[in-house]
């Protein structure tokens, strides 16, 4: 890791497209394959050197004291106060903290699987940087929105970039990006993997199966006595009907007679389509 990049990890959405399962918990903290999504996020950047609060950062808003209760001390957290700053005005809040240094921003909400390991798959984000160069993660489009590609969840920034943000409603798009882009000094990084930023039901969904593989995960503690085909099973979750192609969080319940398929359960009653 170069001491002059800190990263931060981008977490104070609620992810409204996500509703109701949202009503529960915000969407960095939603499970994909039994792990945190905001996990997945911070485990890829410590496989790069980010760990500590000295050198990663998570912001929180929306159902904020979940986050920094689920943190904890493995990060500096940034709190927004009212409503989410967006990508720009959280770096923004967050600008003396950075104190110069480049940024590697990662969306917690990014789902990236590749055959490389986590950290190691986004590398290439890194590797002989100059300091001055903006630099995006990204997949082929469509949609189109940098060249041939669409942004896949991380970002490298310059400080000279960071540093005229303010903690203000805005995005990197319009303040960062686009502005490096008519510069002359934007670059697009292919990442060789998927990437789903589980957005939708349908997304979130897709990405459970592929974090589950062929078959099903299941948390060791879970209680199973029905059918699973294709299904993610959380913590003290109870199964006694059948699940195919579905998703029950950690102490969900599909009772005997039920049948879950192409969807999420939360608790005992709430089912989530992701059609």
């Amino acid at each position: 890791m170069n001491a002059d990049v800190c990263a931060v990890v981008l977490a104070a959405g609620e992810g409204r497209r996500l509703r109701p399962l949202t009503e529960h918990l915000p969407k960095a903290l939603c499970p994909v394959g039994n792990v945190a999504l905001l996990d997945r996020a911070l485990a890829r950047v410590r496989a790069l050197g980010f760990d500590g609060p000295h050198s990663v950062a998570v912001n929180a808003c929306y159902l904020g004291h979940l986050v920094v209760e689920h943190v904890g001390d493995r990060a500096h957290l940034s709190v927004e106060p009212g409503d989410p700053l967006g990508t720009a005005g959280g770096l923004g809040l967050l600008r003396d903290w950075i104190g110069g240094r480049g940024v590697l921003v990662g969306n917690a909400d990014a789902y990236l699987a590749s055959d490389e390991e986590p950290g190691a798959d986004i590398a290439a984000l890194l590797d002989g940087w100059d300091g001055h160069e903006a630099r995006l993660l990204g997949v082929p489009g469509p949609p189109d929105e940098f060249g041939t590609h669409r942004f896949a969840g991380f970002s490298l920034l310059p400080w000279d970039l960071v540093a005229p943000l303010e903690p203000e409603p805005s995005d990197l798009v319009r303040l960062a990006w686009r502005p490096a882009e008519r510069q002359g000094r934007l670059r697009v990084v292919g990442y060789q993997g998927l990437y789903l930023d589980t957005g939708t039901p349908a997304d979130y969904l897709r990405a459970n199966l592929h974090a589950a593989g062929d078959g099903s995960l299941v948390a060791p503690d879970a209680e199973v006595s029905g059918a699973l085909e294709r299904a993610v099973i959380g913590s003290g979750a109870v199964v006694a009907g059948s699940v195919t192609r579905g998703v029950v969080w950690p102490g969900g319940v599909v009772a005997a007679g039920e049948a879950l398929a192409d969807g999420i359960r939360v608790g005992r009653g709430l089912t989530v389509a992701a059609h």
